[in-house]
């Protein structure tokens, strides 16, 4: 509880002194939040899991029986590193194999070399017991991350190897079969049932993310590569100056995200490459009840000069209860997909997410271009209306997008204050479809050869 108040009176007072200090230009605030971010302080000296015992594994397939497992030589390497204040972690270059998950500490940074393989069991049971997740912005005990880092300060994963979920794992039929499980999860949170008896373990079909930093402080992941995730695939939750850069992720499982930053602040994800399931990148801040208890929102991101494609480019919610406030997206490449720009939230949700600045996009062939679908199905019976507010889109290069601008507000909360500026799209197939929205504004939109400027309101009578 004092870790849960001091972490948010310290988010509080620095975003203050930051709303204080805003530049003229949004833009020139992204840049003090980049400056602001403190990285992590990790000592120099290596520990080669090697030298603990680890031996290769038969790197020809995925088939994890009967092979060497280096985990106990990571785990035994991790506390030998953190006994003597911290330090690097190496992986070297060649076929490893974990039979369960790798749970960081504190001073820690799990370097894979270039040529380094890691891949995990297969095994759901292999990871447990129970950590305490969070599981689509639902606090829960359930099956261990693959890699996890809980209650941290100074941590990294780096090198240019590459995480792999396994392709055979268990984890990944459960996609279908989830529904029930997380269903009764989302009914305890929204209900105020004490995250103590949210135990969701066998039959109930959690998948766990590949990586998750849980209340986490100065964190740097760099230049690895993550494949076969079994969920979500980078998850930052509580996490307080953070920098993601030059990684890639390749992963095309069900759920696959890129990256959730979830009730975070002070998070910079830059110049990597995404190929995913789901969202490339992704803010989130909790659900329901639960989220808005907690009541952590996530601030203060900044996401530049990345490559995406995937199912979705950049998304905003449906978990934002917490809220969402100062967030930057600039010189992205969105490939292809369903939806480029996705804003979701429904009247289970509550929280305000407002202050998002998007330029400097070049977007190749979407279908859904810009899609508020804040009309998501829900669950509950009490309305706690989101609200989506001052949004600003501009210098938006579009070769190809099927539904221009898609709205779907709820009545009781419209979309408000949106501006689109500088937009060009070269070929579509439908315009607009637009549901309870309000004040917004269109300034240089250029469709094919026709331009749009103005302001629009379209509600629902009451």
């Amino acid at each position: 509880m004092f870790r849960h108040i001091t972490y948010v009176i310290t988010v509080l007072v620095v975003s203050a002194m930051f709303n204080d200090t805003m530049a003229a230009s949004p833009w020139q605030q992204a840049d003090k939040i980049v400056e602001s971010i403190a990285a992590p302080n990790i000592p120099k000296q290596e520990f080669n899991i090697v030298d603990f015992g680890a031996q290769q594994r038969d790197g020809k397939n995925a088939d994890t029986s009967g092979q060497p497992d280096a985990r106990p030589a990571i785990l035994a390497a991790i506390k030998a590193a953190s006994a003597q204040g911290g330090g690097k972690v190496l992986i070297p270059a060649g076929h490893w194999y974990s039979k369960g998950p790798i749970h960081l500490k504190s001073n820690i940074n799990l370097h894979l070399a270039k040529g380094a393989h890691l891949l995990f069991s297969p095994e759901p049971s292999d990871y447990l017991p129970a950590v305490k997740t969070r599981w689509e912005g639902t606090e829960v005990y359930s099956y261990s991350p693959l890699v996890y880092a809980a209650d941290v300060e100074d941590v990294a994963i780096t090198g240019e190897g590459t995480i792999d979920g396994n392709a055979n794992s268990k984890f990944i039929p459960w996609y279908k079969k989830a529904k029930p499980g997380y269903k009764k999860l989302r009914k305890m949170g929204a209900s105020g049932v004490p995250v103590e008896q949210r135990v969701f373990l066998e039959g109930e079909y959690l998948r766990p993310p590949l990586v998750q930093f849980f209340h986490a402080e100065r964190v740097l992941l760099q230049d690895y590569k993550s494949i076969n995730s079994p969920f979500w695939v980078t998850h930052l939750v509580y996490t307080n100056h953070a920098v993601v850069r030059g990684i890639k992720v390749d992963s095309h499982i069900g759920n696959n995200d890129g990256v959730d930053v979830e009730s975070s602040s002070f998070v910079l994800i830059e110049d990597s490459w995404f190929r995913t399931g789901d969202d490339s990148v992704v803010i989130k801040s909790g659900r329901d009840l639960d989220g808005r208890t907690i009541g952590i929102p996530s601030t203060n991101i900044v996401v530049r000069n990345n490559d995406m494609g995937g199912e979705d480019g950049i998304g905003l919610g449906s978990e934002m209860s917490g809220g969402i406030k100062d967030v930057y997206f600039y010189d992205n490449i969105l490939r292809e997909g369903d939806s480029a720009f996705r804003f979701k939230a429904n009247l289970d949700r509550g929280g305000v997410v407002e202050n998002i600045y998007i330029k400097d996009f070049t977007v190749e062939n979407f279908t859904n271009l810009f899609w508020f679908q804040l009309n998501y199905p829900r669950e509950g019976k009490e309305k706690f209306p989101s609200l989506y507010k001052n949004i600003v889109i501009e210098n938006i290069q579009v070769a190809e997008a099927k539904n221009v601008l898609e709205i779907h507000a709820p009545a009781e909360q419209p979309l408000v204050n949106v501006t689109f500026k500088n937009i060009e799209i070269k070929s579509f197939e439908q315009l607009f479809n637009v549901e309870n929205a309000k004040d917004i504004r269109f300034d240089n939109f250029i469709i094919g050869e026709q331009r749009l400027d103005g302001t629009l309101t379209w509600s629902q009578q009451p």
